[in-house]
């Protein structure tokens, strides 16, 4: 094997800082000038950009990427006693979203092959309670938006995007953002568009969408002092907003170093004991993670640990299985989410990824895995 360098981060988030620091200080340097602290034109600019960057009519910035599903359920109707539609592989926080509505989670299973959601299962899953469905760009890799949007357009209920982990991400050669009645952003650190603390924002093209989000996340007020509706807290800060615009110039080119690096790994890592992602022909992924699957996933990983190899799991306990919805759902038959939170493994990635330490995971993992049998799904390792 080649040599490699001591230790290679899962994600560097600093270095993002360090790249752009003079910008983003100056960026920084503006906000805490302006004497605007809430709210104010780096939120607004913000806003116009992101909205133009992903060609969405309208941008609204929100506390985090939670509130900006949960508004963007609640702006499309979704309420209590509702039935909402949502992957059942996929962070928790796209269930917590339905919760938090009052709304009863219908989770389907991912794809065969792939990580989001199955639009074959969608339609056998609808009732007469179905207010909205829930599409999760995940890990980066656009769903099979087209499928489901038909089937929206079909029973008249609203698709609403969580694309906390797809920005920059195309569908059909248009990006990610405006194709569906609303779509949740987040801008956590880690994102490929990632803010220094929590952030989040909802683009979509129904004025009227945008307008209730803007209202009820400014305590449900448009006036100074007027509530009009039962309103909360959850406002894009203006120093995360200042941020993200730098960072947004410069999007674009850190998702090609991301595909550079998937490329290393898909082109390398050809061995009948793991599963790569795909790429598929009319979605283009901005390879937020790099997720393969492989059997006996944990001594794996421990394996990587010691070479100096840091790796993630995305997720390790599905939603179904976690104690805050185990009651409800714990007896259900989601087969594939509990194989994938068994064997999937995320391999480091990131825009300040050099190719050596691409090359040095290739190296190691080749190793680790040149022995072993053939990947079978369902198998526990």
């Amino acid at each position: 094997m080649k040599p490699w360098p001591s230790k290679i981060p899962f994600l560097d988030v600093g270095a993002a800082y360090t790249e752009l620091k003079s910008e983003i200080d100056e960026a920084i340097h503006r906000v805490l000038d302006s004497h605007m602290y809430v709210l104010g034109p780096e939120v607004k600019n913000f806003e116009h950009e992101f909205a133009d960057y992903v060609l969405a009519n309208h941008c609204v910035g929100v506390a985090n990427g939670l509130e900006a599903l949960r508004l963007a359920l609640r702006s499309v109707g979704v309420s209590k006693g509702d039935e909402v539609i949502i992957p059942s592989h996929t962070f928790i926080a796209t269930w917590l979203a339905v919760t938090q509505c009052g709304a009863q989670i219908v989770p389907v299973e991912p794809e065969i092959v792939g990580f989001n959601i199955d639009p074959s299962l969608v339609e056998a899953a609808i009732t007469d309670r179905t207010k909205a469905i829930v599409v999760v760009h995940l890990y980066g890799q656009p769903a099979q938006l087209g499928k489901i949007l038909e089937i929206g357009k079909k029973y008249r209920i609203p698709i609403v995007e969580d694309a906390a982990q797809a920005h920059g991400a195309e569908y059909k050669n248009r990006k990610i953002g405006s194709h569906s009645d609303a779509v949740a952003w987040s801008f956590y650190p880690s994102k490929n568009l990632g803010a220094f603390g929590d952030a989040g924002a909802v683009t979509t093209n129904r004025i009227e969408v945008a307008d209730q989000i803007r209202v009820e996340a400014n305590y449900g007020s448009r006036v100074k002092y007027e509530h009009t509706v039962l309103g909360t807290n959850s406002r894009l800060d203006p120093i995360q907003a200042a941020v993200l615009r730098v960072k947004l110039q410069v999007l674009d080119e850190w998702n090609e170093r991301r595909e550079n690096i998937a490329r290393i790994y898909s082109q390398k890592l050809k061995l009948n004991s793991v599963v790569l992602p795909s790429w598929v022909k009319d979605r283009r992924s901005v390879w937020h993670l790099y997720v393969v699957q492989v059997n006996g996933r944990d001594e794996i990983r421990d394996q990587l640990d010691k070479a100096g190899i840091e790796t993630g799991i995305h997720y390790p306990v599905p939603p179904q299985s976690q104690l805050s919805y185990r009651d409800q759902f714990g007896q259900m038959r989601l087969e594939r989410s509990a194989d994938l939170s068994r064997n999937v493994l995320s391999l480091p990635i990131g825009p300040h990824l050099t190719e050596a330490m691409a090359e040095a995971v290739v190296d190691v993992l080749g190793h680790i895995l040149a022995d072993k049998p053939s990947f079978e799904a369902g198998d526990q390792g």
